[in-house]
């Protein structure tokens, strides 16, 4: 089964009829969106990005049945080749803090020490899904939910091309899970300090209106093919 995980990218988008279930997991419960294929959104009850339970979230598709996630978040771009409106497939990530685990309480280390990554196959796929996403890239995750400082940036601009507060930890407590997972960017703005505008939250926000039929369209086109 395919799992779809959205956030702000997907805010403005029209989303497939599906029905809504309540997941109980371990760690919490979850809001998915069921049918032949589930669809979650991260930013569920209006969390912000610094309390979304990213365990609960994951476990809870585990539990239905997915066997491969695609990812939509939105990004900022540390790159001034990268603009706002680019669709980029990252290869790798990173984390700038903490990163969750399912393995808390785990004695086994060869359970715990997962080799994070995002699954090739799948990023391949999605790129011909999507043949307008520039393939590649490193992706950092901060904690939000600030933005992150000029410094910051530019700290983060050595070893990364976007910026965002979600992914990595999907993709690492999906590869806990075995499930292999890759991610579709959609770039909502250049992060702080790159641009002459003064960045808001609005104004992430607009981008995400802007394109949110590109984004419907390529749902469709994900479900299409690898749903």
């Amino acid at each position: 089964m395919l799992g779809i995980l959205g956030g702000t990218s997907l805010l403005f988008s029209q989303l497939p009829n599906l029905e809504k279930r309540r997941i109980d997991t371990p760690y919490g419960s979850a809001e998915v969106l069921c049918g032949d294929f589930a669809l979650l959104q991260r930013h569920q009850r209006g969390l912000p990005p610094h309390r979304i339970n990213f365990r609960a979230n994951m476990a809870a598709l585990a539990i239905l049945g997915v066997d491969h996630i695609v990812a939509i978040g939105s990004a900022g771009s540390l790159k001034r080749e990268i603009p706002p409106g680019f669709l980029v497939i990252p290869h790798d990530y990173m984390t700038w803090g903490d990163s969750p685990s399912l393995h808390n309480h785990s004695v086994s280390h060869a359970l715990s020490h997962v080799r994070p990554e995002m699954d090739q196959n799948l990023s391949e796929n999605l790129g011909r899904i999507v043949p307008g996403a520039h393939q590649g890239g490193v992706y950092v995750q901060t904690r939000g939910p600030r933005l992150e400082t000029v410094a910051e940036v530019k700290a983060l601009a050595r070893m990364a091309d976007l910026v965002g507060m979600t992914l990595a930890s999907e993709a690492t407590l999906s590869c806990e899970l075995g499930i292999p997972f890759t991610a579709l960017c959609t770039v909502d703005n250049y992060a702080h300090g790159l641009s002459d505008e003064v960045l808001t939250y609005e104004h992430i926000l607009e981008t995400s209106r802007a394109h949110r039929d590109r984004t419907a369209a390529i749902i469709e086109k994900i479900i299409g093919v690898m749903g």
